[in-house]
């Protein structure tokens, strides 16, 4: 594994509850070449427990750089792929495997994998940002995954093959791609986010996506 470039992904945790997951998905990162990591709205005091040191073996570094912010929409924003996981059905959203994810974040500028806490996972809310879903092919007398068993076995899928080596153009980021929603939603009127999910689903270059911001602050301009 030393000498594959693993893809630019991020991985997300939403409002974890405990430590020994925190220690367990920092040694799960660090055996398949991942370093970049974000809690949202953590427990204060959940990231100065010992539990996580017991279990991040030859990972301890990890939890001294893992980012804190308080919401999705932060710890996302600069990202071109959102993909939420879960195990529900999410009616009119498609669920991509854990194969398919490694494949294409080898394609894209950055990728946020985003996952819920140990109890209830993803609500609606948070899986309604992400720009895809995902879950893990598992049996159905038990679905459900501990949190660093979840992030290993994606760790493993984007690990499998190395990172293109030749990008295409810049994508767009969440940030820009939800300012381009925004302005499509004032145009319009009223909230549209299945026209989102298009947008999402086009893969907009930055440069795309600014021409489009640009011609939907103009068509604003001239509205009565």
């Amino acid at each position: 594994m030393s000498e594959r470039v693993s893809p630019p992904v991020r991985i997300v945790l939403l409002r974890p509850r405990n430590a020994d997951n925190l220690g367990a998905i920092a040694r799960a990162m660090k055996n398949f070449g991942l370093s970049d990591w974000v809690v949202v709205s953590p427990n204060p005091k959940l990231l100065e427990v010992p539990g996580m040191n017991r279990l991040a073996v030859h990972a301890g570094e990890l939890l001294e750089s893992v980012a804190r912010v308080e919401s999705l929409a932060e710890a996302v924003k600069d990202c071109s792929w959102v993909v939420g996981t879960t195990m529900r059905r999410i009616e009119g959203r498609r669920r991509v495997s854990p194969e398919a994810v490694g494949d294409r974040a080898r394609t894209e500028a950055r990728v946020a994998l985003v996952f819920g806490d140990e109890r209830s996972g993803l609500s609606n809310e948070d899986l309604e940002q992400c720009h895809d879903v995902s879950s893990i092919p598992a049996s159905e007398e038990q679905p459900s995954l501990n949190l660093a068993q979840a992030v290993l076995v994606y760790a493993y899928e984007l690990a499998r093959k190395p990172a293109a080596e030749a990008p295409g153009p810049a994508a767009a980021d969440d940030a820009l791609l939800r300012q381009v929603g925004t302005s499509l939603n004032g145009v319009l009127g009223g909230e549209h986010p299945e026209l989102m999910r298009t947008l999402v689903r086009a893969r907009l270059s930055r440069r795309e996506a600014e021409h489009w911001q640009a011609s939907l602050r103009a068509v604003a301009k001239r509205r009565p």
